[in-house]
């Protein structure tokens, strides 16, 4: 991560952490971060409510916060910073029945995708992982945090970001994720057909060849 990621973390983190919340890295920054990458998204999750983060960053969108996402701009980078939560079934393949929020990374990992993406940086720069994401990111493994067949029956666009992170990384994939997918593809149908496009613009330019062949090979 380049100096200047880790003073906006830094920074943002230390106005959390003074009204008494934690901030940590999630997603694709911690990934990308623990691989040593430059950090181009900033994906943050806190313990704090919208409600309670209005009270210090009032000038934040707030326009997501039923979804526990607030957005700002800091230091002219855009930040996506997203309560803890927990997540009924999904009801419609994409949305979950109901969110709650909780202040536990424990209670928060198992809703999120892979385990390479549900790896927990807090202020102090210690890394959290509940899944074994640091191991599945040194061998280099794709694998599903749970059941697979749950996991993209509940949403399958997950199928088509699987095949990106697989191109991009160049990822093995887990035995039981790899079955998952061959049984499931046939779901990709159901989505949004934007939702997949929107997807698929995010493979980069030298992704792309493993990608069609991903694609091709589970039929899709």
């Amino acid at each position: 991560m380049l100096k200047t990621n880790l003073e906006l973390f830094d920074k943002i983190a230390n106005i959390f952490n003074k009204h008494g919340f934690k901030l940590y890295m999630v997603g694709g920054t911690s990934r990308d971060f623990l691989l040593g990458m430059q950090v181009l998204d900033f994906d943050f999750t806190t313990d704090a409510t919208p409600a309670e983060m209005y009270n210090f960053l009032p000038n934040a969108n707030y326009r997501f916060k039923e979804f526990g996402t607030v957005s700002l701009k800091i230091d002219g980078e855009h930040v996506e910073i997203t309560t803890l939560r927990e997540e009924g079934e999904y009801v419609d393949y994409r949305h979950p029945a109901y969110i709650k929020f909780v202040k536990d990374p424990r209670l928060d990992y198992v809703r999120r995708d892979f385990t390479i993406n549900a790896l927990y940086i807090d202020e102090k720069y210690t890394v959290l992982d509940f899944c074994s994401g640091l191991n599945d990111l040194k061998t280099k493994t794709l694998r599903v945090i749970g059941d697979p067949y749950l996991r993209f029956e509940e949403d399958p666009l997950r199928i088509i970001r699987a095949f990106r992170f697989i191109a991009k990384f160049n990822l093995n994939i887990d035995p039981l994720t790899d079955n998952a997918i061959k049984d499931l593809a046939p779901l990709i149908k159901k989505l949004n057909p934007d939702k997949i496009k929107a997807e698929m613009r995010k493979v980069g330019e030298k992704e792309q060849n493993t990608f069609k062949k991903l694609m091709n090979i589970y039929k899709i």
